[in-house]
């Protein structure tokens, strides 16, 4: 992660002002930083020192087992705040975020506005909404896996991982996150590929037929 100087610093503030979402000037706590594609917002088993609101790009969020099993468990798209329940539980960070794509974010020092931030009942009222609205999506997530088949549902999955045309993620975290097995899963790739849908590439997938893709991918 880095800090952007100025003039970006000022240029990314402006443009994603998020000032409605809180009571007092939040404005000078704000810092713009970027994180490079695969670089880890939050580790796990770390504490953040800032809650950032991702303002360009995704990430993803997952969680390593005991047994060493990771299982993905939400994407993050812009805008969305990360390191939200932290703030609220004042926990260590058990969780880990790791960016999909290049990502900008607006980071909030912790240790400087915690008070502020946990007494701004515009803040607090935004966060309840933001939570709530993860909780369906996720939940949403679930029903899907049950009624949907895994042609549609992993087109939605590459539509909503992706860098931009690059698919990459790995099969077993596929399998975890789509709830299917990994034999499964290679024959509707492999289906995806004969139809040219996407095309199989040494580090990934590449996407041919994004207008395609995204029919499969409509879920209601």
């Amino acid at each position: 992660m880095k800090f952007l100087n100025e003039p970006m610093n000022s240029y990314y503030i402006e443009k994603y002002s998020i000032q409605s979402l809180f009571s007092f000037p939040i404005t000078p706590f704000i810092q713009a930083c970027q994180f490079d594609r695969g670089e880890f917002v939050y580790k796990e088993g770390s504490y953040p020192q800032y809650i950032y609101y991702l303002v360009e790009g995704k990430a993803k969020l997952y969680v390593t087992h005991e047994n060493g099993k990771v299982s993905l468990i939400h994407f993050l798209q812009a805008p969305t705040f990360m390191g939200e329940v932290e703030l609220l539980h004042s926990q260590q960070y058990s969780k880990a975020i790791q960016t999909v794509t290049k990502t900008i974010c607006l980071a909030i020092p912790i240790n400087t506005c915690k008070n502020k931030l946990l007494t701004d009942v515009t803040f607090l009222r935004h966060l309840c909404i933001f939570l709530s609205e993860k909780a369906t999506t996720i939940s949403a997530k679930y029903t899907q896996n049950q009624a949907y088949p895994l042609e549609n549902r992993l087109a939605a999955f590459i539509m909503l991982s992706a860098d931009g045309n690059f698919y990459k993620e790995k099969h077993t975290e596929v399998c975890e996150y789509l709830g299917v097995s990994y034999r499964h899963l290679l024959h509707v790739l492999a289906q995806l590929c004969k139809t040219d849908i996407i095309e199989k590439q040494s580090q990934g997938y590449i996407i041919r037929d994004r207008e395609r893709l995204e029919q499969l991918a409509k879920l209601n």
